[in-house]
């Protein structure tokens, strides 16, 4: 990938698991970083969560990064141990108000904003997009978790939906963004399963991921968070085809690992 981007650019380029390079409007957004090689092995009480591939890029093939975009940072599936050290070189990290507590950076509340200087004079608003990990009444084992919304006078927009796997946000979003939808819906799929929460899902499906993108009217959609990690029950495959049986497979972007993708 370039190590810089210019203010027309609006270009994706997959790491690895959660984690995205987002170039929009002069300004790179890396999301939920994990960098950690495979074969990393992480504890979590009753839990263990296992990484099974390296990731796509080295942290210092990222170039130069305007913010860390990150849904959550107490499961290592989303900040691992060498996400965690990058979060000390970046100039911004935007995440939930209890993870900023946690590990510094701007903690936004649900539909708070933040707003960036674009390098072409403009601006590009950040909006801390709700969502709920798993199913009603699971919040206080998994936590507060965030989506964001990218916009800007004449730029994409974009969505990143954090670890959700409810509708009810989507759809407020939905009615917030209006007729125009979004451009790009970046889901975190995988069906993610844990043995302590049975059969209880912690990502959304394929299945979920067409009606968001439904909902959101999204013309592309680039599904993250379901590979790399030994939890994950659905990969792209399952994407495709629920996509295509949807009528949809030509909105999904699918790029190759770690090639900057032009949209």
């Amino acid at each position: 990938m370039t190590s810089e981007n210019t203010a027309g650019d609006f270009a994706v380029t997959l790491v690895g698991g959660p984690t995205v390079v987002i170039d929009l409007g002069g300004l790179r957004f890396v999301t939920d970083p994990t960098f950690d090689t495979a074969d990393s092995s992480y504890e979590m009480g009753p839990v263990a969560l296992h990484k099974i591939a390296d990731p796509a890029l080295a942290v210092d093939e990222l170039g130069t990064v305007a913010a860390v975009l990150l849904s959550h940072d107490q499961h290592p599936d989303n900040l691992d141990g060498a996400g965690r050290a990058y979060l000390k070189e970046v100039p911004l990290v935007l995440t939930t108000e209890q993870s900023a507590e946690r590990v510094g950076g701007t903690g936004l509340a649900p539909w708070a904003e933040h707003v960036l200087e674009r390098p072409d004079g403009g601006r590009l608003v950040v909006t801390a997009v709700p969502a709920q990990h798993g199913p009603a009444g699971t919040e206080p084992m998994l936590g507060s978790v965030t989506g964001f919304l990218l916009t800007g006078e004449g730029l994409p927009t974009v969505y990143v939906s954090g670890d959700n796997v409810s509708l009810e946000p989507v759809r407020e979003l939905a009615e917030r963004v209006g007729a125009n939808g979004v451009d790009l819906a970046v889901l975190h799929v995988g069906a993610a399963q844990l043995a302590p929460f049975g059969p209880t899902l912690l990502s959304m499906t394929a299945e979920q991921a067409v009606e968001t993108a439904d909902l959101l009217g999204a013309r592309k959609v680039l599904a993250v968070h379901q590979d790399g990690w030994q939890h994950f029950t659905e990969g792209q495959d399952a994407v495709t085809a629920s996509f295509a049986k949807a009528g949809g497979a030509e909105r999904l972007v699918v790029p190759g690992a770690g090639r900057r993708f032009a949209l």
